[in-house]
């Protein structure tokens, strides 16, 4: 599955997915942009693309939506599905992080940080 651009393959199929050829960038990335409707120009500067790479995953995205949509929800599911995993396996080793003392001359830095958390906590 690839997308001709000048005689230049400019979609290509990895072990990634879908990817921008010359990239390592998936168009599952882009995705992410895609439908919280970023414009081309911001997704090409945050990627730094050249025009005619965003061109072509943006042609390719929409040429086959249906095909990259439910790819894209796979790519959404394995990801939550790991962070859960990762957040399981790391619990106990963050609470044993969180009880220890600060590092010796960062005190007022420790504070500040913990300071910062505890206004960034949901309240109950």
């Amino acid at each position: 599955m690839t997308l001709a651009s000048d005689g230049h393959t400019a979609i290509i199929r990895t072990e990634h997915g879908l990817t921008i050829a010359g990239t390592r960038i998936t168009l599952y990335d882009v995705m992410d942009y895609v439908t919280a409707q970023y414009p081309a120009k911001f997704i090409r500067s945050l990627f730094d693309l050249t025009e005619e790479q965003i061109d072509a995953a943006l042609s390719y995205i929409e040429t086959h939506r249906a095909e990259i949509e439910a790819e894209y929800q796979v790519v959404l599911r394995e990801a939550e599905e790991l962070r859960q995993y990762y957040e399981e396996q790391n619990r106990e080793r963050v609470a044993q992080i969180a009880t220890l003392p600060p590092p010796p001359g960062l005190e007022a830095a420790w504070e500040k940080l913990q300071a910062s958390k505890a206004r960034h906590q949901p309240q109950p």
